[in-house]
């Protein structure tokens, strides 16, 4: 059996913890510090995880038994710790999306690349089966032509206007950059790179400067066109994502699991997919990356892209008008 990848996880904000129990899961991978800014909450994640609560960044860049490092901090933060991840020659999985801006992404992918570390960034929805299975079979499909998608949570009562995470300034475009991006990299990995983006976005119901429902039209490089519409004000939480091919459509709820008709049958019929951990995946692809055995699916450059696709809806909300995403990254 290999031996575990040493990390040491960087933020110790609730996201940590997601990352750090998948950790666990896996077995692949061995938390051996932590380091956040506040005392409590690296004392509290070291002894959940019985691992090492570091004094400082310094003094985990500076230990050569730790080959990675697992960063959940700030958006804004990302390019700073991760410059000097790569500094240290630690490999670097980031939460998604890499940054705020599309300079600091591209500084942190060269970086990366110049140091020769591993960038990996966290994109699990689209490793879920459901979708995994429609990709598998995209071909059945016949000509793309259409998707739309709905990724809402219910976050009445539960915004804290401290937290960076709830502010324009920490993350611009509120819910469609926080979860919204999840599901643009799924429409993008089953219909193909997006072109050009027409964006709304609204505060309706929580408090503070950040909207908490938005929409994009995204067009599609093929042709196709999808929407997407994400919601911090819904009722509970909700997924949707129909993707429409001239031979075939695949309908997908968090409710009703994944479903898919054919031209010919005419007939929906219920597909299953065994459930799978798309976080111990990414995880475990970014520890074998680590070891020269595999590749990022999600590394520097496609999340710079990613990104690009989300200021194209900021960009079109604010200007009234259709962006291409091309132009965020000009």
């Amino acid at each position: 059996m290999k031996v575990a990848v040493r990390v040491a996880c960087i933020g110790m904000g609730w996201w940590s913890d997601v990352l750090a129990d998948a950790i666990k899961r896996s077995g692949k991978l061995e938390i051996v510090s932590c380091f956040s800014r506040s005392q409590d909450k690296r004392e509290a994640f070291s002894k959940k995880y019985s691992c090492k609560a570091a004094s400082s960044y310094e003094e985990i860049l500076s230990d050569k038994s730790v080959k990675a490092i697992i960063n959940t901090t700030p958006n804004s933060v990302h390019l700073d710790t991760t410059l000097a991840a790569a500094a240290a020659r630690k490999h670097v999985f980031l939460d998604k999306p890499i940054a705020n801006t599309i300079a600091d992404a591209r500084y942190i992918t060269e970086a990366c690349r110049q140091a020769k570390v591993v960038l990996a960034l966290g994109y699990q929805r689209r490793r879920e089966s459901h979708f995994r299975w429609i990709k598998q079979r995209i071909s059945e499909f016949g000509k793309l032509v259409n998707a739309e998608a709905n990724i809402s949570r219910d976050r009445l009562g539960q915004i804290d206007l401290k937290s960076w995470r709830y502010t324009a300034e920490g993350m611009p475009g509120g819910v469609m950059l926080q979860i919204g991006i999840h599901y643009t990299d799924v429409l993008e990995y089953l219909l193909g790179p997006v072109s050009a983006v027409s964006g709304r976005f609204v505060r309706l119901v929580l408090p503070g400067d950040n909207p908490d429902v938005a929409s994009l039209i995204l067009e599609h490089e093929n042709g196709a066109q999808s929407t997407l519409n994400a919601s911090y004000a819904s009722a509970s939480e909700y997924y949707l994502m129909n993707i429409y091919g001239k031979e075939a459509t695949a309908l997908y709820d968090v409710h009703q699991g994944l479903r898919i008709l054919h031209r010919s049958t005419r007939m929906i019929e219920p597909v299953k997919t065994e459930k799978n951990d798309p976080i111990v995946e990414e995880l475990e692809e970014f520890a074998a990356a680590v070891r020269g055995e595999a590749e990022p699916e999600m590394d520097g450059e496609r999340s710079t892209r990613s990104l690009a696709v989300i200021l194209a809806g900021i960009k079109s909300a604010k200007e009234g008008r259709r962006v291409e995403v091309k132009e965020m990254l000009s």
